[in-house]
């Protein structure tokens, strides 16, 4: 699994937050591009660069980011993580918004390796870096990872208080209004799934997972033609995708007598 472009812009917002030498913003770029390529080859790289570094810890923090993406490119999820960690804890402490993305970055590769708890403890650790900043977007992002962990945890309520703090910090956040509907819906909620996912709709009206997620509301809340306008508008926009294969299945569930 290849998470290299998931955390491409992450790791770019971090690198402008904390303003290193164009030099390391242009050796991280090339070592990320490689992890894509090439995850090997990019752990051996980031390792050498990490060696260069001595004891420059600026530097040594971009090594390490692109050890950890390198590391989870490769599925050594749990390694990755205590890079993405290590990364933190060298980045200057003036610097929270580097700080907090680390962090998620290492919650989230936890998340990807099942291990929920493990997963919530770097995200909290990234929420309150981002509550000293009062980043809006970072927050709601870091939020919703926060709902995901707790939803791997069992904890459904954890999660709706989370999503809640999602919508607060970032209105316009449109994931936050979806898996606000996913979760409600979940709960039985239907009304409120059917508010929250209207919201999704309103901020990204052509997206294959909300109108999935739409469709499935109103097929639970027994309005079978809005369910099919729902799922017939996923498979129009974009026929081959697995959105429209799911809306195709869940149509034939319609059409079953």
């Amino acid at each position: 699994m290849m998470i290299a472009t998931l955390f491409l812009p992450v790791i770019a917002a971090a690198t402008a937050a904390s303003a290193p030498a164009p030099a390391i913003d242009a050796k991280l770029d090339e070592c990320m591009h490689l992890a894509a390529s090439d995850p090997i080859a990019a752990q051996d790289a980031a390792r050498a660069w990490l060696d260069e570094s001595k004891e420059d810890n600026t530097t040594k923090a971009k090594a390490l980011q692109c050890l950890g993406v390198a590391m989870a490119n490769s599925g050594a999820w749990d390694d990755a993580e205590t890079t993405f960690l290590q990364a933190r804890d060298l980045t200057a402490t003036s610097d929270l918004v580097a700080r907090a993305r680390l962090a998620a970055m290492a919650g989230n590769t936890a998340l990807a390796d099942g291990r929920a708890t493990a997963a919530l403890h770097a995200l909290d650790m990234a929420k309150a870096d981002a509550a000293t900043i009062g980043d809006p977007m970072l927050t709601s992002g870091i939020e919703i990872d926060r709902a995901r962990a707790m939803v791997g945890a069992s904890d459904m309520d954890g999660a709706a208080v989370a999503l809640a703090s999602a919508r607060e910090a970032n209105p316009a956040d449109w994931e936050a209004w979806l898996f606000s509907a996913t979760l409600a819906r979940r709960q039985g909620k239907l009304v409120e799934a059917q508010g929250f996912i209207e919201k999704a709709a309103d901020l990204r009206p052509v997206d294959l997972t909300v109108g999935l997620e739409a469709g499935v509301i109103a097929a639970l809340a027994g309005h079978a033609d809005a369910a099919r306008k729902s799922w017939q508008s996923v498979i129009d926009a974009k026929p081959k995708s697995r959105e429209a294969e799911a809306a195709r299945a869940y149509i034939a569930e319609l059409d079953k007598p």
